[in-house]
């Protein structure tokens, strides 16, 4: 029989500071409850066939998900380190960032997203991205924001 999984925190990762400030929580929260993160990072790409050649586009998509990739490994790197203490694993899905983190709270015990990222307007209290995760996780949803204060830049 194998040992029950350690409860799941996801957390919404784009490379903006408010993400990393929310990843810097997680993990802590993480320590405090014996728990594991998947930092999430969601990437998208123009589907119009009109856009570019097949060719073009099928190389593109590879493009951009290993863009993706990179750039989550470098953002988890940079927040919390190469060992922050407690499991935390890299997820990159395809689709819209809200979908995505909605999606994965239905496997997580708790969800947590910075309180704005890259859109949106400069100075909302809430950005639409976590305002979505907020009103449709499956999971309880803190959102932290990086101006708190006692919160480091990042």
């Amino acid at each position: 029989m194998s040992e029950p999984a350690l409860p799941l925190i996801v957390v919404g990762v784009d490379g903006s500071k408010h993400s990393k400030e929310a990843l810097r929580w997680a993990v802590r929260q993480a320590k405090a409850t014996d728990a594991r993160v998947h930092a999430v990072m969601s990437w998208e790409w123009n589907t119009n066939p009109f856009g570019v050649a097949p060719d073009v586009a099928r190389a593109e998509l590879v493009t951009a998900e290993e863009a993706a990739r990179l750039k989550l490994a470098d953002t988890v790197a940079e927040a919390v380190g190469t060992s922050p203490g407690v499991p935390v694993f890299r997820r990159v899905e395809h689709g819209a960032p809200a979908r995505v983190l909605v999606d994965a709270s239905a496997e997580a015990e708790l969800t947590v997203v910075g309180s704005r990222g890259y859109g949106g307007i400069k100075g909302a209290l809430l950005g639409s991205v976590s305002q979505q995760v907020v009103q449709y996780a499956d999971s309880t949803v803190v959102v932290v924001r990086a101006d708190a204060p006692g919160t480091p830049a990042g």
